[in-house]
């Protein structure tokens, strides 16, 4: 894969794939004042395969520099694969964690896959693995765990022990998180079952995090194989929160709320830091892995979100792209007042890296859109219900000529044909923030960059505030 993609080809402002592939985001932190992010990679083609780390590092969150692989399958307890951690600082030195994958021979000759938890340090550049791994194993999972599904290490620290939250497939089939404490890196105990699915999100849980936030303490999870409920949850891999409570002293955590991080067509596998300001941070993997629709002339597939701001309001997990993105805005156009009825454009509100905020104050309508990476023949389109209070992502029209999923949909808040919305457009992804961050939907389009057009159009008549930013 020796040829160099050009930069017209690359995301401006997102993480994506050097060349190759990219999923899960892995190691997310900070080390020595600045931003890390791993990530899965396979370097040798667009597909996923044999599991490394690639690694790249910032300091604003917004532009990255791309590092050399971190971590790659070469000892022969992740032979088949370094799976997905995280990492943290502590003693000067950058910590992962990282989940292994090897192949092993049963005694009647039929063979098995094996996970265990691995660690590896290093300077923020070169990373030794421990000679003592894995560091933690299937036999010390509760009894009636799954042997094969238990990965995606969360590691963190607290006052004298470090902790590690690990997906895990319980007894029942169905997903659970456990708990693993140590004192020293290298010794690690069972602790408890954090959460448990009991066949109610999906099967396996994938890549956990957990946190506390705004007097709160967060689960964050993956669950594969999900059965659809309403417009809250969709088929095949999807992602949720729960909102609760946790006591340390007994490791008990309590669910009071859940919901769906994002809504839209390509997210999964979120994971966050803690900046050095005390803001808790969020970056995901936006792609599907159902859905494969990087074109064939591409040389990478895969990238990362916007990181978003993470709080708590109302008992719902708010969202918005980081502050820092404001420092790279280069030109502002502004409309207030503006009666939009049929369908309508504005001059200067075009483009393929802009931040756009779109705020309906008052109107009589049944349904608003926004058309985006417009021309001719292709377009995106945003559609407000404002009867059903119901907000749409439909790619159909985008240029896509595989036959897959295209539109997805979600329940807002009923605010009386008022509502808010922001676009987050970086030539192939669209980002979506609705109401302040109360919900997201991110989705990838791989329309023509020459197709900058952005249209309104309301059945009736809408009245809008509009402010957008080109991005530099």
């Amino acid at each position: 894969m020796g040829r160099e993609i050009p930069q017209e080809q690359r995301p401006s402002f997102h993480v994506s794939a050097p060349v190759g592939w990219i999923n899960d985001p892995n190691g997310f932190s900070v080390y020595k004042g600045e931003y890390h992010l791993f990530y899965q990679y396979n370097p040798y083609e667009t597909r996923n395969g044999l599991m490394h780390w690639g690694h790249s590092k910032s300091k604003d969150l917004i532009k990255w520099e791309q590092l050399q692989t971190a971590l790659a399958p070469d000892r022969e307890y992740d032979a088949q694969g370094c799976f997905s951690g995280s990492a943290l600082e502590y003693e000067e030195k950058h910590v992962l964690m990282y989940t292994g994958v090897q192949e092993k021979k049963r005694e009647d000759g039929s063979s098995a896959i094996f996970q265990t938890q691995c660690i590896a340090v290093g300077d923020g550049k070169d990373y030794e693995k421990l000679e003592n791994n894995p560091v933690i194993t299937h036999e010390q999972l509760p009894k009636g765990s799954s042997l094969t599904d238990f990965r995606d290490p969360k590691i963190w620290k607290e006052q004298d022990s470090f902790y590690a939250a690990v997906g895990s497939r319980s007894a029942d089939g169905s997903g659970q998180i456990v708990l693993f404490r140590s004192e020293n890196l290298t010794d690690w105990n069972y602790i408890t079952v954090l959460d448990s699915c009991k066949n109610e999100y999906g099967k396996m849980w994938e890549c956990p995090d957990f946190f506390a936030l705004d007097g709160k303490q967060v689960l964050l999870i993956s669950p594969q194989d999900m059965i659809a409920k309403g417009l809250e949850f969709h088929n095949g891999n999807g992602t949720a929160y729960f909102i609760g409570n946790y006591e340390k002293d007994r490791h008990s955590f309590t669910r009071e709320s859940v919901g769906t991080i994002d809504y839209g067509l390509d997210f999964y596998a979120p994971q966050t830091l803690e900046t050095k300001d005390g803001r808790r941070i969020m970056i995901g993997w936006m792609q599907s892995w159902e859905n494969h629709l990087v074109p064939d002339d591409f040389l990478w597939s895969g990238m990362m979100t916007i990181p978003r701001e993470l709080n708590i309001r109302g008992g719902k997990l708010i969202q918005n792209p980081v502050r820092e993105l404001a420092q790279y805005y280069k030109q502002t156009v502004t409309f207030h007042d503006l009666k939009i009825h049929g369908d309508m454009t504005l001059e200067k509100v075009s483009g393929r890296c802009i931040d756009l905020t779109v705020e309906i104050n008052a109107g009589n309508f049944k349904v608003f859109s926004i058309a985006f990476a417009k021309n001719k023949e292709f377009q995106t389109m945003i559609e407000y219900d404002a009867e059903e209070n119901k907000v749409s992502i439909n790619r159909e029209y985008s240029g896509i000529r595989k036959d897959m999923i295209h539109k997805r949909s979600m329940y807002v808040a009923d605010r009386k044909h008022k509502i808010k919305v922001r676009l987050l457009l970086d030539k192939f992804s669209v980002e979506l923030f609705v109401n302040d961050g109360e919900q997201a939907m991110s989705a990838l389009i791989y329309t023509p960059l020459d197709a900058k057009g952005i249209s309104f159009y309301t059945e009736g008549e809408a009245d809008i505030n509009i402010v957008k930013y080109d991005i530099g």
